[in-house]
This record gives structure tokens, C-alpha cells and sequence, in this order.
């Protein structure tokens, strides 16, 4: 089919080079000519495993090319939405200008028959209100949520684990339309829900609610466990073997960032007290305040450990990304613990395989290193980001650079027993480690 995917940053890109990958032919647009140009030239704006690889085979192929000039969609049937909606710098809620703007861009361009698919993480409503406007044209609208995973975004979206359509009551067209746009997903499995346009706003925003509200529950347990002398690792796994709980996401630590899943959850709270219904949703408030507080507690940790001052110490600080396999910093927990470090008087060297760049232009006051140079006289060494290259760090040798071997793992990623052993002064979140040896 013939697709237009306006809006070219981490879903939009990713979402055009895979809809490429599977045959399709595609058109992104976005307004930022330096993104349009590395894009157009293989060149991924954002780091992505497995990105640049379908980006290059679908330019060389011919099915994907990019534009700034949103007139190039003529031609193309189906429409994705694909821009961020980012928390409003006035309140919680979503700021709704680029979704706006999208569409009135567009409108112009549709036919008859074609279909416009919003992609982006909208509040409830957000599709009603656009549905006159597009239905005007003769097209018809879709509201089609993402799940992607960043590290996994690629594999999210080829073979997603469900798709939904939020559609007009009664538009089976929409529902043919896009199941043959999803035609390779759906014949590998992918299962299909269709529902209504409010259904499918909320979907995205519940699972986001309902994730970082088991990150914060976890979280909170550790703050129980360490004043009772418990060890919130162990209590995950015990209570993970539950099927009705299971074990993913229950890994205490530093706590959730990134673009989608603190913006998500404030801004759901926001529009629910819109409608009227703000206390179903007043827990999600105290979800965001437990995930924050971790930040503060992992400060807290380095300074206890360093004898209640940081002034003038040097700190190791590892990961700058919110997540492994990710440039991200939006609302990064371990960007968050490497400015309070700073702004305490630390000596901070920080780094990030894939992630310095990124950091440097929102905090350049930062000093950035390599793995070596951050570990080098290191008064303590925090891991904030759970990249394999530094759990799979050696203690002993590591040992051997540092100035006092002191480690705060952030996100009870290490082998406690292992760093003890070698001499460390370990310390976990939730986890009553101290004195060399961790406790069972």
C-alpha cells in the first residue's frame, strides 16, 4: 500500500522504516530538516537496534523516502500519525499542539476513501474531536495505539503482541483497510481488537497506569525493606511466582523514566479530573511520587556511604539513559541522580554507551567520560542504568582503579555477593547490604 507517516521522531521513524520493511510503500514527513536529511540518508536520528538496517534497505529499495513538504503525501492512501505529545510545560496535561497540527496539515491532502490512523499517545476524546474534520474529506479515521518497547521497538512494531483500532461504529472499511496494512502481522498472529475510538485512547494510557504503577508498588516495598531488614529482591521473586502477579516489572530500584510513562500517567490523571472522575485515578499521583522519591533515596545512598557528605568527592556515575539499549534521556532517573550529585558539590563523571551526547545538550555542566575515566580515583561508584557492559563489570579489577570501593547499585543489576567478596562496600535500594558482604 501507499503510506504516509507524519511526524519522523522515535515512532514516527521507526514506524515508517518497518511499514517499508514489509513491502509497503512510504513517505515520512517531519518539519526538522536535519532529522529529514539523516533520515533520507540511512542515518538514524535516535539509537534503535536494528533501525539503521531498515532504513538502508528500504531507501536502496525505493520504498522509503522522507520529506519535509507535507504536500509529497498526495498519493498515498493511508495516513499514520505519528507526533509527540509531550507533557504541556503550563500543567500536567498533554500538550495536544503537534497532533493538532498534523491533522489540519493534512487535510487538505485527502481523498475519498483514504484513511487517516492516529499512532500518537492521545487523552481520551482526542479522536472525536477530529472525526468530523477528516470524515469531511470522505476519509475515514482510526485510532491504532502503539506498544512499542525503546530497545525493541523494531520487533514491537513488525510483530506486535496485539493491535487495536479504535474505529467509527460500523466502519468495517477502516477495519479491512488496516488489517491489510498489518496484513503480515496479523497472518504471523498478531490478534486484532476493534473497538470504539475511546476504548482505543485509553488502552495505551491503562497499560502505561498499570506498569508504573507494579514499578512503583515494588518501590515502595523497598522502602519497607530497608528499615526492616528485609530484602525486597528476594520478596519480588517469592511473590513473582504468583501467576496472578508475576515477576516482570517488579525490580526495585531507581524507578521509571523515558517519554511515554511519567507524561502518560500525568497527564491520564489530568484528563480524568476533566472528566470529573479524578479520584479513580488519585493513586497514579502517589505512583509519581514513589518513582521520584527513589531518585532522592539513591542521592541519599551516596552520601550515607560516603560518610554524609559528597562535597568535593569524585562519583562514577554509570548510565545516563533511562533504560539499556536506548539514547533516551527524557525523564531519566539516572540523568536525574548524576545533575543531584552534582548540584550537591560532587565531582560527577558520567557516561553512557549510547547516551552522552544526548545528556551533554541538557546539562553540559556535567563532566562526561569514558567507563575508565569515570572509574578512575573514584571516591564511589553509582549504576543507574542497567547496561550489560557494566553488570558484567569485573569487582576485583574495578577494585584496582577506584580510589574508595564503594558501589550503589541503582538498579539491583550486580551480583552483591560477588562485589562484597572482592572488597566492595555494596549497597543496594531495598536491600540491606553494608560492611562487604550482603546479607541473605
Amino acid at each position: 500500500m501507499n503510506i504516509s507517516v507524519i511526524g519522523c521522531g522515535y515512532l514516527g521513524a521507526v514506524h515508517a522504516a518497518a511499514m517499508a520493511s514489509v513491502g509497503h510503500e512510504v513517505i515520512g514527513i517531519d518539519l526538522d530538516n536535519a532529522k529529514i536529511d539523516a533520515l533520507a540518508a540511512g542515518n538514524s536520528p535516535i539509537f534503535e537496534p536494528g533501525l539503521p538496517e531498515l532504513l538502508t534497505a528500504g531507501i536502496e529499495s525505493g520504498l522509503l523516502r522522507f520529506s519535509t513538504d507535507i504536500a509529497n503525501v498526495g498519493g498515498a492512501t493511508v495516513h499514520f500519525i505519528a507526533v509527540g505529545t509531550p507533557q504541556s510545560t503550563r500543567n500536567t496535561s498533554a500538550d495536544l499542539r503537534y497532533v493538532d497540527a498534523a491533522i489540519e496539515g493534512l487535510l487538505p491532502y485527502l481523498s475519498d476513501g483514504d484513511l487517516v490512523v492516529g499512532k500518537s499517545t492521545v487523552p481520551v476524546g482526542t479522536a472525536e474531536r477530529f472525526r468530523e474534520a477528516v470524515e469531511a474529506r470522505g476519509a475515514h479515521l482510526v485510532w491504532n495505539p502503539e506498544f512499542l518497547r525503546e530497545g525493541f521497538a523494531v520487533k514491537d512494531t513488525i510483530e506486535p503482541d496485539r493491535l487495536v483500532y479504535g474505529v467509527a461504529d460500523g466502519d468495517d472499511y477502516a477495519v479491512e483497510a488496516l488489517n491489510e496494512v498489518y496484513a503480515t502481522a496479523i497472518e504471523a498472529g498478531s490478534p486484532v481488537i476493534v473497538s470504539d475510538f475511546a476504548t482505543a485512547e485509553l488502552v495505551k494510557v491503562a497499560a502505561n497506569a498499570f506498569l508504573a504503577t507494579k514499578i512503583s508498588f515494588i518501590n515502595a516495598m523497598a522502602e519497607i525493606a530497608e528499615v526492616t531488614g528485609a530484602d525486597v529482591t528476594k520478596l519480588a521473586d517469592a511473590i513473582g511466582h504468583d501467576k496472578r502477579i508475576g515477576r516482570k516489572f517488579l525490580n526495585a530500584g531507581v524507578g521509571f523514566g523515558g517519554g511515554c510513562l511519567p507524561k502518560d500517567i500525568r497527564a491520564f490523571t489530568a484528563r480524568a479530573e476533566e472528566l470529573g472522575r479524578g479520584e479513580s485515578v488519585t493513586f497514579l499521583k502517589e505512583v509519581d511520587a514513589i518513582n521520584l522519591r527513589r531518585r532522592e533515596r539513591v542521592v541519599e545512598l551516596v552520601t550515607e556511604e560516603l560518610g554524609g557528605s559528597v562535597f568535593q568527592k569524585k562519583v562514577a556515575v554509570l548510565g545516563l539513559a533511562f533504560k539499556p539499549n536506548s539514547d533516551d534521556v527524557r525523564d531519566s532517573p539516572a540523568l536525574d541522580v548524576a545533575v543531584r550529585l552534582n548540584g550537591f558539590g560532587a565531582n560527577v563523571v558520567a557516561t553512557d554507551p549510547q547516551a552522552m551526547q544526548n545528556s551533554r545538550r541538557l546539562h553540559p555542566q556535567l563532566v562526561y567520560g569514558t567507563t575508565e575515566e569515570a572509574l578512575a580515583d573514584a571516591d564511589a561508584v553509582v549504576v543507574v542504568t542497567e547496561w550489560p557492559e557494566y553488570k558484567e563489570l569485573d569487582p576485583a579489577e574495578v577494585h584496582r582503579v577506584v580510589r574508595t570501593p564503594i558501589v550503589i547499585d541503582a538498579r539491583n543489576c550486580l551480583d552483591a555477593d560477588a562485589w562484597a567478596d572482592a572488597g566492595w562496600e555494596y549497597a543496594g535500594l531495598g536491600r540491606q547490604v553494608r560492611n562487604g558482604r550482603a546479607t541473605s
